[in-house]
């Protein structure tokens, strides 16, 4: 199953740094959170990615252009017609697509013009800025079982996030991007969805946040797979530093490979 990550957006709240870099390459514990997320998906044994880029996209691409260089030791031997030796080249399973999404394009529009790499599968997608330990196998099974066209993490973090209203056969039946109460179920990413979900998607200007979820909670093809665990997503130059340490002290909850 392949894994689409949305990793095009600007990328304002944590502007110390995201003027220099695309946001999923900001590194927590040296590697980018980008890194980070496609080592936990792999982990479970998804290891074909499709990037969705924008802002600052060629940052993505070097970065796996030169992949092996970044994660291998290297000898320079000038004397020998600038010869470059590569020691423990450390090679991931993955397959990795980097598409351009474009730079004002919304987050449902950056979805649909992937479409033509998913061919006609179910696919995950996720955000290119947080991290969980949410059970992706059991995520999957429980996509499968109900049958819907899309399933979404829900999880409790407060507010700020789109709020869901799930029954207790975990159907939502609204989805309300960016309200503002606190407590509920909010999108926490991980999804899986089906490829009909493309045909929710309008144009370029589409938010899949808003219309293309709406519309998919209304006709009760949106189901939620509760995660009562870690999720954390890096908005903040705080939310930054909170990973940052969750790394140095050995704890961070989504590494386990």
């Amino acid at each position: 199953m392949k894994v689409v990550i949305l990793a095009g957006g600007l990328g304002t709240r944590i502007s110390e740094e995201s003027h220099l870099k695309p946001k999923p390459m900001i590194e927590i514990g040296d590697s980018p959170i980008l890194w980070h997320i496609l080592k936990y998906y792999s982990s479970y044994g998804f290891n074909e990615f499709i990037i969705c880029c924008g802002y600052k996209g060629y940052y993505i691409k070097e970065y796996f252009a030169d992949y092996y260089l970044h994660r291998s030791d290297i000898t320079f031997d000038f004397a020998d017609n600038n010869n470059m030796i590569i020691h423990n080249n450390i090679a991931e399973p993955w397959k990795v697509t980097v598409v351009d999404t474009g730079l004002e394009t919304q987050t449902g529009g950056r979805i649909k013009k992937i479409e033509k790499y998913i061919n006609n599968e179910t696919f995950m997608l996720t955000y290119g800025d947080g991290v969980s330990d949410v059970d992706l196998s059991k995520l999957c099974e429980f996509h499968k079982e109900h049958g819907k066209i899309a399933t979404i993490t829900a999880i409790q973090p407060g507010g700020r996030f789109g709020v869901l209203d799930i029954d207790n056969e975990q159907q939502i039946h609204k989805f309300s991007e960016k309200d503002k109460e606190d407590g509920g179920w909010i999108n926490g990413g991980f999804m899986v969805l089906e490829p009909d979900v493309f045909k929710y998607i309008n144009n370029d200007m589409s938010v899949f946040e808003k219309e293309p979820l709406e519309n998919l909670a209304r006709e009760k093809e949106l189901m939620a797979y509760k995660h009562n665990g870690f999720w954390k997503c890096m908005d903040t130059l705080r939310d930054k530093e909170t990973l940052e340490y969750l790394c140095k002290m050995k704890q961070a909850p989504w590494i386990r490979w």
